[in-house]
């Protein structure tokens, strides 16, 4: 298979896309892989960008694309994929729904996404498919002592509730280290001076300090009210950390740990299966 891979931006670095690195190295095991980043577009206005991208796809030989949360890809491209007879496949996992997605849909043959809650329009090209945590890279390390801090990761924005993890942890007596940044960083700054709660904001955080941060940590503390399943759960799981959620359709995680990760949203199964379909 000759697979075109779109997304955002491939760098190791970056704290929330640093993770699809390992996933374009997984796609290349099974076949052939051409990747555009909307971040290589460069600078412009929406039509420019709109142009060098279709101008980029008509050079490209695939077969298959597979888009990477960006429907844009789709909004822009989609009807020229569909004319010239390449199969196309959406991977999205965000509660969000707007015009954009559902034009995306209907170009899409397939979607793939990581839990049922992830994908909110109804279609019968969707296929529920579990995250793609790499178990290889997010382990426990025996050797790392733990200290008695509570940790919190995602976007410093109203949905992840990073507040209610601040009152939590300060309940507790315990410091919390929150990973992220985003618009909401002022707001919780305030909050936990108000408390006088013992908040360490970590920043961005590339993906061997995160793992270093979840190997390091007492406790992971989940708050996020997305409704759907968070890829960092199960990052922190997978490195051995406890999880404590107020979302009652996770609680079930709370007594899981790396075995779980491994079984069932492991990179290693999911690109397999995701290839599977596209076949």
């Amino acid at each position: 298979m000759k697979l075109l891979i779109t997304t955002q931006i491939i760098d190791a670095n970056d704290p929330r896309l640093g993770f699809f690195v390992r996933w374009v190295e997984e796609f290349k095991k099974h076949c052939q892989v051409e990747v555009i980043a909307l971040k290589d577009l460069g600078q412009g206005g929406k039509l420019a960008r709109a142009w060098k991208l279709l101008g980029l796809v008509r050079r490209s030989e695939y077969e298959t694309v597979f888009v990477h949360m960006n429907p844009e890809y789709l909004v822009v491209a989609g009807w020229y994929w569909r004319l010239r007879g390449k199969k196309i496949a959406l991977w999205y996992t965000h509660k969000n729904v707007d015009l954009k997605l559902r034009i995306a849909e209907k170009f899409a043959h397939i979607i793939f996404t990581a839990s049922k809650e992830s994908f909110r329009i109804k279609s019968n090209k969707v296929h529920v498919v579990g995250h793609g945590i790499d178990t290889d890279f997010f382990t426990p390390d025996p050797v790392v002592a733990r200290g008695g801090w509570a940790l919190s990761v995602g976007r410093l924005t109203k949905s992840k509730r990073h507040d209610l993890a601040i009152r939590i942890a300060h309940e507790a007596g315990k410091e919390l280290r929150i990973a992220g940044e985003g618009p909401e960083q002022s707001h919780l700054e305030a909050l936990a001076s108000q408390l006088g709660a013992r908040v360490v904001f970590l920043g961005g955080l590339n993906q061997t300090q995160l793992r270093d941060e979840y190997r390091r940590a007492a406790y992971f503390i989940h708050t996020s009210e997305t409704g759907s399943l968070d890829k960092v759960v199960l990052e922190a799981l997978a490195c051995g950390l406890p999880v404590k959620t107020n979302d009652s359709a996770l609680k079930h995680l709370e007594t899981a740990g790396p075995d779980y990760v491994r079984e069932h949203h492991s990179l290693e199964k999911l690109i397999p299966k995701i290839i599977a379909v596209l076949s």
